[in-house]
């Protein structure tokens, strides 16, 4: 008896302690996430499941066209890219990316751009949206993929820095489907 008793109290310690540890990466490292709604096609699709690593901007920066998941509202979260960073002048011209002047390409819009008429990208400043010429110290400027149809940073403005939850770039449901997505 007292050895079944000692075997369950070492099961419900080894279940417990299990528990604690998953909360904690849920907690502080990763997250799961569902892709709601077809913002980011083609990259993402909706109910595309994803993990959200929550420690990378802890210990780094965001880079450029990095995934990211922020608090958009108090009760939503937005899966986006990033186009700006601190400091950036953004603009589209003629569905061209241009970063501080400079034109940047952006393949992962080319299935869209051969599959539309006119602009994918409506030509737009940051300073035409925010107010503001570049994006400011602390923030960052993100766009969906599927430019036409994404509320994003055109409609938001730019995003503090401390509302991003994380980096997010492996697809992990459906099965069939897991990847690597930049």
């Amino acid at each position: 008896m007292a050895k079944a008793k000692s075997e369950l109290w070492e099961w419900i310690k080894a279940l417990a302690i299990a528990v604690i540890l998953a909360a904690v990466i849920r907690y502080f490292f990763f997250a799961p996430i569902v892709v709601d709604g077809e913002s980011m096609m083609p990259t993402l699709h909706n109910e595309d499941r994803m993990i959200v690593n929550k420690i990378g901007y802890k210990i780094g920066k965001p880079d450029r066209f990095d995934i990211v998941v922020f608090h958009a509202t108090a009760e939503k979260d937005y899966i986006k890219r990033i186009i700006g960073l601190p400091g950036d002048e953004v603009q589209y011209r003629n569905d061209v990316l241009y970063i501080n002047g400079e034109p940047f390409e952006e393949p992962y819009l080319d299935e869209y751009k051969n599959e539309v008429d006119g602009l994918l990208t409506e030509n737009f400043t940051l300073e035409e949206i925010t107010g503001s010429k570049v994006v400011p110290e602390g923030h960052i400027f993100v766009l969906g993929d599927n430019r036409r149809y994404s509320r994003d940073g055109r409609h938001i403005g730019t995003i503090p820095l401390e509302e991003v939850l994380g980096k997010t770039n492996i697809v992990y449901w459906p099965l069939k489907e897991i990847r690597k997505v930049d």
